[in-house]
């Protein structure tokens, strides 16, 4: 399980984050449209999951402004944005911003993506949301790129996960 915190008090959650070099898990969420999206949707692409609580705070929601206007520069790369957020209030979100370089996901299913990845929260008060993190796959499914913010409150490395894709 990951140690971080939460405005300085110590949070859990369920496990680690995939490591470099190894297969990322696959994964089955629910889009927009409420269609399922798995990892083979995306077959032949770089993905970057940009992963996070909610979508109704201000770090969440930058994350994905930031993403977005990242994401147009990048070749044969889709930038995913998940949370446990209904997907009606991700496509709000992204309408009213006028997001369109990214795709918004949502696990509120099954939780299975969390479990898999190991990124929701055990202890603290967002149980059992996702904590935020950042994950880069190639190509091929191999993770390039991997963090999970120690403090959750603040913004992920955007330079380092795009870094790994040069």
């Amino acid at each position: 399980m990951a140690n971080i915190t939460l405005g300085g008090n110590p949070i859990e959650t369920t496990g680690q984050l995939p490591t470099v070099g190894t297969k990322a898990p696959d994964f089955t969420l629910t889009a927009t449209d409420l269609s399922a999206k798995s990892n083979a949707d995306y077959s032949g692409n770089r993905l970057i999951l940009n992963i996070f609580p909610s979508i109704d705070t201000g770090t969440c929601a930058q994350s994905v402004r930031t993403f977005n206007e990242k994401a147009s520069a990048l070749d044969n790369t889709k930038v995913l944005c998940i949370s446990k957020d209904l997907p009606f209030a991700l496509a709000r979100f992204c309408g009213a911003e006028g997001l369109d370089n990214v795709e918004s996901l949502s696990d509120f299913r099954t939780g299975d993506f969390g479990k898999d990845y190991g990124i929701t929260f055990k202890t603290g008060p967002l149980v059992p949301l996702l904590s935020r993190c950042i994950v880069v796959i190639d190509t091929d499914g191999t993770v390039l790129h991997a963090e999970q913010v120690a403090e959750i409150k603040d913004e992920p490395n955007y330079d380092s996960a795009l870094a790994s894709l040069a």
